[in-house]
């Protein structure tokens, strides 16, 4: 029987994602390196940091909850109304970075979500620089 294990199990399911999610927004909350990131951002991280967990857990392969609640994501369409260049898209990885490290994602698990990450994120640039 072939080994199906998703990300979402591998890094312990909704308790990971949550506490992922928990750290990546209190990083970019308080992480000089991160303002202009967080400049993008309402003064409520809440309902952001909801999102993307919703999202998080569907595409670690747990539940669709984003899917459930918004259907499909049109990931660069709702990031549309966002300018997003190079400086907001490394602060966005390295904050992610910085949470998948602190929250204890296993290496070999983060070097394949950094790839994910960073890829996602340069799909979502809309303006040059």
């Amino acid at each position: 029987m072939e080994n199906t294990t998703t990300t979402y199990e591998k890094i312990g399911g909704d308790a990971a994602v949550g506490k992922l999610c928990d750290r990546f927004y209190e990083l970019m909350d308080t992480v000089p390196q991160f303002k202009e990131l967080r400049a993008m951002h309402p003064e409520s991280l809440q309902g952001s940091r909801d999102k993307l967990y919703m999202f998080l857990s569907g595409w670690f392969g747990g539940p669709d909850l984003f899917v459930e609640k918004f259907g499909h994501p049109r990931l660069r369409a709702r990031h549309m109304p966002f300018a997003i260049g190079t400086q907001e898209r490394d602060q966005w990885v390295a904050c992610m970075v910085l949470a998948m490290e602190d929250v204890g994602i296993e290496e070999s698990i983060r070097a394949k979500l950094l790839e994910n990450f960073f890829n996602t994120a340069d799909f979502m640039r809309n303006k040059e620089g």
